[in-house]
């Protein structure tokens, strides 16, 4: 899945979640923000830094759902922050015109599909092998989540 469809998917997702704040934003403008947020150094997505965070975090189970064939396990608006840190979810709350809670539960809501539509086939494992130290790293971070 590409970049575009991936950022539309969370799109969707935000515009169909029980938040009018939400509810009522543009496709094009929740592109743009999620675009921002998941942008890494590159400005390419960046999940597999993500996924290594949450895995650090004590947040395998819910990574491992994400990108098994099971159902999304979901992640909490609160430990949106923690992800991200305060910056990049303020950022993404001031460009939408949202509040912080309503921010976080947008990300909240969309990570996992996001993730779980990347991860499909195979796609996101060049970006994660890549920025995971290879094969060896891949195996090696494989191993702590079963």
């Amino acid at each position: 899945m590409d970049i575009s469809t991936l950022l539309q998917l969370g799109a969707s997702v935000i515009r169909q979640n029980n938040d009018q704040a939400t509810t009522e934003l543009g496709t094009e403008q929740l592109t743009s923000a999620l675009g921002n947020l998941f942008s890494g150094a590159e400005g390419k997505l960046d999940f597999s830094s993500l996924l290594s965070q949450m895995h650090a975090g004590g947040l395998s189970n819910i990574v491992a759902s994400w990108l098994g064939n099971g159902a999304n396990a979901p992640v909490s608006p609160d430990t949106i922050t923690e992800l991200f840190g305060a910056d990049k979810v303020n950022a993404f709350a001031s460009q939408l015109g949202l509040s912080e809670q309503s921010a976080k539960t947008a990300i909240a809501d969309a990570l996992p599909e996001m993730v779980d539509k990347a991860s499909h086939n195979g796609s996101i494992l060049e970006n994660f092998i890549e920025n995971t130290g290879g094969l060896k790293g891949l195996t090696d971070i494989a191993s702590k989540f079963f």
